[in-house]
């Protein structure tokens, strides 16, 4: 069994970081996240969202990890479910892949808060247990799998970054759009005047 652990600090607020986290698939950086399917999604009484989510991933393995794991493919699934505390703000995402859990098993939890003395911030904690079971040489595959994680962590937080600047973009057509079809009527009704 093998820990990883990582903290990253997002120089957006919270919930603009939230946004993003929500709409982080597809994206360029992680291409072998190529599925999203939402299976479940409410609000509990005390106002938090939960959601259950689907996810359809390349694991992408190197070939030698492969070859003692005995698979030819690594397209796997994992079951993701977050809860959003906008009271709170707490935002908190734990995963587990449901594929190939006869052999390998990974539950990772992240978990976004704003910075406790910059709340323009937002503070990141990963972490992953990765375990794999009835193979040889599983202590070393364990630790190629932790560096991958940690690979695809800072893919990650490229892809948070990447949806947050489309967020800004289109909130800024949106807003030039908003006022171009505002200027419209008022300078045709100052034509009229």
């Amino acid at each position: 069994m093998k820990l990883w652990a990582s903290e990253h600090i997002f120089n957006h607020p919270w919930e603009t970081v939230i946004k993003a986290a929500m709409q982080k698939y597809p994206n360029p950086m992680n291409p072998n996240v190529f599925g999203v399917d939402v299976l479940a999604r409410g609000v509990d009484p005390s106002g938090r969202l939960h959601s259950t989510r689907l996810l359809s991933t390349e694991w992408g393995l190197p070939s030698m990890a492969m070859s003692i794991i005995g698979v030819t493919r690594t397209c796997t699934y994992v079951k993701e479910h977050s809860v959003v505390d906008p009271k709170e703000k707490t935002f908190e995402l734990q995963s587990t892949n449901i594929s190939f859990t006869n052999m390998v098993s990974v539950d990772e939890k992240l978990t976004y808060k704003p910075h406790p003395e910059d709340p323009e911030k937002t503070v990141l904690t990963q972490e992953a247990l990765i375990s794999v079971k009835g193979i040889s040489l599983s202590s070393y595959l364990e630790g190629m799998m932790a560096k991958t994680i940690s690979l695809n962590a800072n893919k990650g937080r490229e892809a948070m970054e990447w949806v947050i600047r489309r967020l800004n973009t289109e909130i800024e057509e949106l807003a030039a759009t908003a006022r171009g079809t505002m200027r419209a009527p008022m300078a045709a009704a100052a034509a009229d005047k």
